[in-house]
């Protein structure tokens, strides 16, 4: 039986990289894609090593020759594309609307919203021609939650998860399953950028039942979940994975 292929966009840190290493641990060949060459390059060394045949493709999410040219050539390295899992994000510049601007709009929205939109576009042409595929946004807890001071960023993330739902009902009937993962509070870069002090990210870990930070690791084993056949009766749904946050 062929290995499943996997591509995972924003591979090369946080989420996305402990994902593209638990697909890689789980036997599947993983294409990774993000900007920076040689970190990209030594992520594709590394899940080598753990039996991947990976690949990894310079690709920026905002721009549709880039993101055309990583689905194609993915197929055209493994002839098939299995799992997409969306996960290229930025935090943006949180900050009150009043500061907010249309360039600070863009710049989150250009990735969060546009780079998912263009993702799933030409993974759904891939995979309906193959009559299967499993393809898993990388949301928030803040994507169905407000959250003062973050109001650009927030609205991205809710546009995500409605465009996850209606893309799912879009491709149902067609053998792809659409899902998304809502991480709460985890410990990445992103969330020390987002948050900007200890204090601050320590205040966010009060607001969690368990009380702690989500590691990586935790999001990752529940992308690989959803994006496989164990998974196979779920589409348009957002998992949240978040130590109880959303519970509250």
């Amino acid at each position: 039986m062929n290995k499943p292929v996997i591509l995972v966009t924003g591979a090369l840190t946080g989420i996305g990289r402990a994902a593209a290493v638990a697909f890689a641990q789980k036997g599947a060949d993983v294409v990774v894609t993000g900007r920076r060459d040689e970190v990209g390059k030594a992520l594709a060394e590394e899940l080598r090593a753990l039996g991947s045949e990976a690949e990894f493709i310079n690709a920026d999410v905002r721009n549709e020759d880039d993101v055309r040219a990583m689905v194609d050539q993915t197929v055209a390295r493994f002839g098939r594309l299995d799992v997409a899992v969306n996960n290229a994000g930025t935090e943006g510049r949180p900050s009150p609307i009043t500061d907010q601007t249309a360039e600070t709009y863009n710049a989150t929205f250009d990735t969060n919203v546009l780079g998912v939109i263009l993702s799933m576009k030409h993974q759904v042409r891939v995979m309906q021609e193959q009559g299967s595929g499993s393809i898993i946004n990388i949301s928030s807890t803040y994507g169905h939650e407000g959250a003062a001071g973050a109001s650009v960023y927030v609205g991205s993330k809710h546009a995500v998860e409605g465009i996850t739902k209606s893309v799912a009902l879009e491709v149902a009937a067609s053998g792809i399953r659409v899902n998304g993962v809502a991480p709460g509070p985890t410990d990445t870069g992103m969330l020390t950028r987002f948050t900007g002090t200890p204090e601050n990210k320590a205040a966010l870990v009060t607001e969690v039942p368990m009380a702690r930070l989500g590691l990586s690791e935790e999001l990752a084993a529940a992308i690989v979940f959803i994006g496989s056949d164990e998974a196979s009766y779920i589409t348009g749904h957002i998992l949240n994975v978040d130590g109880g946050h959303t519970a509250n």
